[in-house]
């Protein structure tokens, strides 16, 4: 199959990519490279997948119109994968403008440009922190209404649109919330680069609440996995707790389904590395859920499939990888 990407040189992007690229599909990739965090690991990543005859790197910014739109119309893909976005929930009290122009404006322009050139399946990230202030633990019919960042907001607004668009134009839909994902080529801002950074290289590491917190882990290849198992599985207009009446439109968790104490995942780096952390307590940040934890039935029931990697061997992939393109 023909698969576009957007973020394919992102973390998740890249991974999916690879994935894809081994199993034989042909993937046109599009990353905005923004400086968010060190282009030079996007452009790493966007390296190592050009190694593959079967891919194709477009530097597009997704608020773009005109260069997106002619990308989905010569691409002609059968299925669209919408990984990127403004990520981040405290850069997000810092600079909101970005998350409205990459999340809302950039993702209405690729549903505009799929009206005219509909995919097969059109599946888009989204994030557990859409279910904010929710009781856990979060599950797909619950309602989404009280978003604790701008971010968070950003990305439910996604969510709607894509249900607008999926009913009004009959574009196959899924939705994918994401929950705390990690492992080798991961995010800089993100707490297991910066943790394991730090504690290699002697300083201390923040910690919020106190450590009085916990998320629901999903080790990469299993995030890849729960994707892959996806793209056949094109959703219609059901009364299904996670899909709607009007429009062939779902919404999934992707997800562990495990509570891990903040303690716990530093524990698991400072055994990765060999070495003991130096910690920085600190009070809980504005915008920060303090535990997330999902509901995995609808992703279990749909593709027979629960991640299984644990926290332990999740932490250590990372930091062998760390430790080896850093030379750490």
């Amino acid at each position: 199959m023909r698969i576009l990407v957007t973020g394919s040189a992102g973390f998740i992007g890249f991974h999916l990519c690879r994935r894809l690229l081994a199993e034989g599909h042909e993937i046109v990739g599009l990353d905005g490279m923004t400086n968010y965090y060190d282009p030079a690991l996007k452009r790493a990543r966007h390296a190592a997948l050009l190694t593959s005859n079967h891919f194709q790197a477009h530097e597009i910014m997704l608020e773009d119109d005109v260069a997106l739109t002619r990308l989905v119309q010569d691409t002609r893909a059968d299925i669209v994968i919408h990984l990127a976005a403004q990520a981040g929930v405290r850069y997000s009290m810092e600079a909101p403008r970005s998350y409205v122009d990459s999340n809302i404006i950039g993702t209405f322009n690729l549903l505009e440009a799929l009206r005219a050139c509909p995919a097969q399946h059109f599946l888009m990230a989204s994030t557990s922190s859409v279910y904010g202030a929710n009781a856990m633990p979060f599950a797909e019919k619950d309602r989404t209404d009280h978003q604790l960042s701008f971010y968070a907001a950003t990305k439910r607004a996604t969510e709607a649109m894509a249900h607008s668009y999926a009913h009004m134009w009959n574009q196959p839909t899924s939705v994918l919330r994401f929950f705390t994902v990690y492992g080798p080529w991961g995010r800089p801002d993100m707490a297991l680069f910066k943790f394991t950074r730090a504690i290699l290289e002697g300083k201390p590491i923040d910690i919020y609440n106190n450590g009085q917190m916990q998320r629901d882990f999903t080790y990469v290849d299993d995030c890849i996995e729960g994707i892959v198992r996806l793209l056949p599985l094109t959703p219609t207009a059901s009364n299904d707790s996670n899909g709607s009446p009007a429009a062939p439109w779902r919404v999934l968790n992707i997800a562990g389904g495990r509570l891990v104490e903040l303690k716990a995942y530093i524990a698991a780096i400072e055994k990765a590395t060999g070495r003991t952390a130096l910690r920085n307590e600190l009070p809980m940040q504005p915008g920060e859920p303090q535990a997330t934890l999902a509901a995995t039935d609808e992703l279990e029931k749909l593709t027979g499939f629960l991640p299984q990697t644990s926290v332990e061997d999740g932490v250590r992939a990372f930091v062998d990888w760390y430790r080896d393109f850093y030379k750490a």
